[in-house]
């Protein structure tokens, strides 16, 4: 005890020679401790050229901005400094540039380079994804067809009833101006009919509100309607399937940020996740009201589970969602109200879902982690994990086939991955995929954007089926 005294009375002795040596006037400018922001000032990215996914060889900006003009910046992936030839001070405007390549050698994920400011001192830490680099195959294994249909596709959602799709569609930043909720051949994937959704009232800020564009969709063949998401003016709104008429168009704020929405035909409920915030919203869809929202609780301490993708398999009453804040996933069983929340441990920023009832295995695909995990329901337990390809941001299960079908944004592939955590094929999917759905009879349809006008490889459905 005496030791351990006498240790600690030499450290705070030590220290408190160290104080007064830098009280001491010129020896101030000795000190490793020099003036600090307090905190990292500005942000910091590092992107491949035109946005595009960062592979092994690919060249790499990493940029800051709003940053100390004169602040010298070094930037470190552990211990090698990647600027050691190239100084680098923020220029007058607050920003910095700095071009390397990825090696060939590099492995996959999220790599952090340590980002060292001096004069101010601060620090902060910036995530260098390196995604896989899936090879294109298998397309030999599935009859496809693709059709353009109009700007700006988000979702796609099969009724058997009247044996259509219906495809959303906005474009830009509010106030968007273009939007479509459109009806598509099954078959032949031609447009059947189209309507463009009403103006939106003013913003809070007295600014133009836009129209109340359409993103996320389910249909519910029991009452004959669509519903939508409304994800700009925080609400959602119900259309006839007939003639695409406007049912009723919820207020604003009557859903923060919705995403998906899925509908319980049987039991006339529809469900919408809320992105960000740990409820999953229900309404009525005989009276088309609002009723007590489910909450999802994370097992995280200090964390909020974030409702971001949906699933749901009405026939074993359970609705799968993954948090978009956590790594985690849960499912809510419809009969008796339970909601059981396990890790999805690999998934960052989590953003589809699907579930699949036969097996008790859920699916979840993380945009950031560039992951399918094939989760065991009952336990929890994570069977296996996938690198897809990059940025997968929806997921679909296929009972026919019993394949699950990844639409990853970033490489432009859809990624067909079977039960054991093998991929049977990686199918080109153009511009951007950015959702899809099985419809139970053996079809996947799916939809992608542009990136811009006149991108013949985006705007398109797609319907993929196995080949006989």
């Amino acid at each position: 005890m005496a030791t351990l005294y006498r240790r600690h009375a030499r450290n705070l002795f030590g220290a408190s020679v160290l104080a007064l040596s830098l009280a001491a006037g010129p020896s101030l400018a000795e000190t490793i401790f020099t003036p600090t922001s307090d905190g990292f000032v500005g942000d910091v990215s590092a992107e491949a050229p035109n946005r595009a996914p960062i592979y092994a060889g690919t060249p790499v900006t990493i940029s800051g901005e709003d940053l100390s003009p004169g602040q010298q910046i070094t930037l470190m992936r552990g211990t090698t400094v990647l600027n050691a030839d190239t100084p680098l001070t923020v220029a007058a405007d607050g920003t910095f540039s700095f071009d390397v390549t990825v090696d060939e050698e590099a492995a996959t994920g999220l790599q952090p380079i340590v980002v060292i400011g001096e004069n101010p001192a601060a620090a902060t830490v910036v995530d260098l994804k390196v995604s896989p680099e899936v090879p294109v195959s298998g397309a030999e294994q599935f009859d496809i067809l693709s059709q353009p249909v109009t700007r700006g596709l988000y979702q796609v959602a099969y009724s058997p009833k009247s044996d259509a799709l219906f495809v959303t569609a906005a474009v830009g930043r509010p106030p968007v101006k273009e939007s479509a909720l459109v009806k598509v051949n099954p078959e032949t994937l031609e447009t059947i009919a189209q309507v463009t959704p009403d103006a939106a009232p003013a913003r809070k800020d007295g600014s133009d509100g836009g129209l109340f564009a359409v993103y996320g969709i389910d249909v519910d063949d029991a009452n004959g309607t669509i519903w939508v998401t409304n994800t700009r003016q925080d609400t959602v709104a119900v259309y006839s399937q007939d003639d695409l008429s406007l049912v009723k168009q919820f207020a604003p704020d009557a859903a923060p940020h919705p995403r998906d929405i899925v509908v319980d035909e049987g039991n006339n409920r529809a469900y919408v996740s809320t992105s960000f915030t740990p409820e999953i919203l229900v309404f009525d869809t005989k009276t088309l009201e609002p009723l007590e929202p489910i909450t999802v609780p994370s097992n995280i301490r200090g964390e909020d589970f974030g409702t971001m993708a949906l699933d749901l398999d009405e026939k074993a009453g359970k609705l799968v969602t993954a948090s978009l804040n956590t790594p985690e996933a849960a499912i809510v069983d419809l009969n008796t109200g339970e909601v059981k929340v396990f890790e999805a441990k690999g998934a960052q920023g989590a953003s589809g879902a699907a579930f699949d009832a036969q097996d008790g295995l859920v699916f979840v695909a993380s945009q950031q982690t560039d992951n399918l995990l094939i989760i065991k329901a009952d336990t929890g337990e994570v069977l296996h994990d996938v690198e897809i390809g990059a940025g997968p941001l929806n997921v679909t299960f296929e009972p026919v086939s019993r394949h699950a079908f990844v639409a990853n944004r970033g490489s432009g592939t859809i990624t067909v991955v079977d039960t054991e955590g093998k991929i049977v094929a990686n199918l080109d999917a153009g511009s951007f995929p950015n959702q899809l759905r099985a419809d139970g009879k053996g079809n996947v349809y799916a939809v992608n954007k542009s990136r811009g006008e006149n991108d013949e490889a985006g705007d398109r459905v797609w319907r993929i089926h196995a080949a006989d």
